[in-house]
């Protein structure tokens, strides 16, 4: 059978804990400096722009109708499937000039399109809706990761708390910072990109707390380092092996998936990699500097103590 890793890894993560913490330390310093400086690049979503619901004789062309519309000179134009295969949401970026300029923009884009669709909706989506969309998922994002917070305080003790939220602002953070860093385009996928990879790093997370619980039921003397190195060789494997499997499906998203969720494809990608990490490397070293009891792992109905 292919193996990833040997049956019983002994790496001393413990040992390069300092080394983990001062990565991530440039990491997030360097993800919040380029958001300060250069801010992201946001999509129509959030900027606003024109949005056009259209419908085709047949299934739509959606590569030909973005070859045409992307010649136009009216900057990014975003399309998608919508609803039906005959159905395309076409969304424009918002034109400098004012209305009037957006009025051109739609005339534009029907002579382009031509006669033989139905224009099932034309709007003008303002900066004042996309400030709003901002706002909302600036809140969904905080309140996931408060919701995490509160179920791994009752799920284990306080400290796996903080140390689970810590490691989610880290990968949330270097995210946006990787986004703000190429200038790609942040939109409401990009949004929900986040939600998902705060959801699948707080998954590994508990994995592994879960392993480090049921391992200070059973290891009452072994020294805090020495059980944490433990518990996460126990689980590697399966952290490994879990996001190889994931990773391989999101890179055939992203090279095959065609241009509409590049993006969201990316961020997943990056979030998996860096949610793996921070899942290893720095929400289980973060607990040895919380104080954590030795009895924090009492509970389970297990009663097996060894001395080891």
């Amino acid at each position: 059978m292919f193996r990833i890793l040997p049956d019983s890894p002994q790496i001393e993560f413990m040992r390069w804990r300092l080394i983990f913490f001062a990565f991530s330390a440039v990491l997030m310093t360097a993800s919040l400096g380029f958001y300060f400086v250069q801010g992201l690049n946001f999509g129509i979503d959030f900027k606003g722009g024109v949005l056009i619901e259209v419908r085709t004789p047949g299934p739509a062309d959606l590569g030909a109708m973005r070859a045409k519309l992307g010649d136009l000179g009216l900057g990014e134009v975003a399309l998608q499937e919508f609803g039906e295969p005959t159905d395309v949401l076409i969304r424009v970026q918002k034109q400098e000039g004012g209305e009037e300029a957006q009025q051109r923009a739609i005339e534009i884009l029907r002579a382009a399109l031509g006669q033989e669709v139905e224009y099932r909706r034309v709007e003008f989506v303002g900066p004042k809706v996309g400030g709003e969309l901002i706002m909302a998922g600036t809140t969904a994002v905080l309140l996931a990761i408060a919701a995490m917070l509160i179920y791994i305080w009752f799920r284990f003790e306080w400290q796996f708390g903080v140390g689970a939220v810590l490691a989610l602002v880290h990968d949330v953070t270097a995210t946006i910072g990787i986004f703000s860093v190429f200038q790609l385009e942040f939109n409401l996928s990009t949004v929900a990109a986040i939600l998902t990879i705060a959801g699948y790093s707080i998954n590994d997370t508990v994995v592994i707390y879960d392993r480090v619980r049921e391992n200070l039921r059973k290891y009452k003397r072994m020294p805090l380092e020495e059980l944490f190195n433990r518990s996460i060789n126990e689980t590697l494997s399966r952290t490994i092996r879990t996001s190889v499997t994931t990773l391989l499906a999101l890179l055939a998203l992203y090279f095959f998936g065609g241009e509409v969720i590049a993006g969201f494809s990316f961020a997943m990608i990056f979030g998996v990699l860096v949610g793996t990490y921070s899942s290893i490397c720095i929400a289980v070293p973060l607990i040895l500097y919380m104080s954590l009891r030795r009895d924090s792992g009492e509970g389970g109905s297990s009663k097996v103590e060894e001395t080891a």
